[in-house]
């Protein structure tokens, strides 16, 4: 017999719910957890008491078919599983790929260093040909500059997707804007303006040098951290699809993932510079929950019936008895029906509280954790 609601609704899970001075954000982002900035990505400890709790080792590799900035591939590397993520989104598959590549640490040093040392002595004579629209209007010429060579040099190089990852992290900080809105931007910021961050006035950045020569020194030394803590023999594979048409083989030992909220984040959006300055593939069509599709009622019931059909798609390459792990703000109720029309049922259901919001937005904030597996 199913369990009631009152029954699946749990108390809030202590162990999952840290305050800021518990789980300050540099443990939050540690190692190649930080190497770009994404929002709504899931904390890795969080990942890491999931797996421990739900996920048998042995039985096949840990799958994210909702897998963003791959959270869930990084941190199940680490715990010693191997890991599939799956994506719609271009530059989520590039970060995935960069963060559980294995590098050679020398080369990648060498590679960074004489990338560098080219920024250094190049002088800004005009923006390319090539340099689309959007970015002329968001960064300042000579920055605009300096990201349209270091995207040049990068294919010179072997690490050419983690040197473009130093290139996207670096365009979002030399954007034209506030320093307190990096999240989410809506015009560009021409002139000076009272800083709510710095508590001062301010101007808008005019080079984007800096952050390269930092984001990329910063990079080298986290992909050394985190191939320290990393077992040896367990791999990432990163698939770029939609999962709703994938037909994964498997088996998986289980899922363990956050799917996309329901009109919160516009996920492109979110990277766009990214996608513009690397003429990176281009399906925000396909994304669910996108912000800019709202949340009307045939918005919502559009979301609902996406996250079933990936559920639906994912359910046979389970291994027998394989937990669904899901973190989601589920407020309005929708995934007990969304899990029931995929096929699974919903076995333990509990809250946990977030620590911190993203930018200058404050107050509670919840997510659910929700355990299925195939009915």
């Amino acid at each position: 017999m199913a369990l009631t609601q009152d029954e699946l609704y749990r108390d809030i899970d202590d162990e999952l719910s840290w305050s800021e001075r518990d789980l300050p954000e540099r443990i939050r982002t540690k190692h190649v957890h930080r190497l770009h900035p994404y929002l709504g990505k899931f904390v890795p400890q969080l990942v890491e008491i999931l797996l421990d709790r739900y996920v048998e080792r042995g039985t096949g590799p840990v799958l994210d078919p909702f897998g963003g900035s791959g959270t869930t591939l990084v941190q199940s590397l680490e715990s010693g599983y191997d890991t599939v993520g799956v994506d719609v989104a271009a530059f989520n598959c590039q970060l995935m790929r960069a963060k559980t590549a294995r590098y050679d640490g020398v080369a990648l040093a060498a590679e960074v260093g004489d990338a560098l040392r080219r920024l250094a002595a190049f002088e800004a004579a005009g923006t390319p040909a090539w340099v689309p629209p959007f970015a002329r209007d968001w960064f300042a010429p000579a920055a605009l500059a300096e990201l349209a060579f270091f995207r040049e040099i990068a294919r010179d190089y072997e690490h050419r997707e983690l040197l473009e990852v130093i290139l996207a992290r670096s365009a979002r900080s030399a954007r034209q804007t506030t320093h307190f809105d990096l999240d989410f931007p809506r015009e560009p910021q021409r002139g000076e303006y009272w800083c709510y961050k710095h508590r001062r006035t301010c101007r808008p950045v005019g080079t984007a040098r800096q952050f390269l020569s930092r984001y990329a020194t910063d990079t080298v030394t986290r992909v050394a951290t985190f191939a320290g803590v990393r077992p040896a023999g367990y791999e990432a594979a990163v698939v770029h699809g939609d999962a709703r048409e994938l037909r994964l083989s498997g088996p998986f030992a289980g899922v363990v993932t956050s799917p996309p909220y329901p009109g919160l984040i516009d996920y492109h959006e979110q990277h766009r510079y990214a996608y513009e300055l690397l003429g990176l593939d281009d399906r925000r069509s396909l994304e669910l929950g996108a912000a800019e599709r709202g949340t009307s009622r045939a918005a919502i019931a559009a979301y609902a019936e996406g996250i079933a059909d990936v559920l639906a798609a994912v359910a046979p390459a389970l291994a027998p008895a394989a937990p669904v792990v899901i973190v989601v703000d589920d407020r309005r109720e929708l995934y007990p029906a969304i899990l029931e029309r995929a096929g699974l049922e919903l076995v333990e259901r509990y809250r946990r509280h977030v620590n911190r919001r993203t930018g200058r937005r404050a107050g509670e904030f919840f997510e659910d954790v929700l355990v299925a597996r195939a009915a």
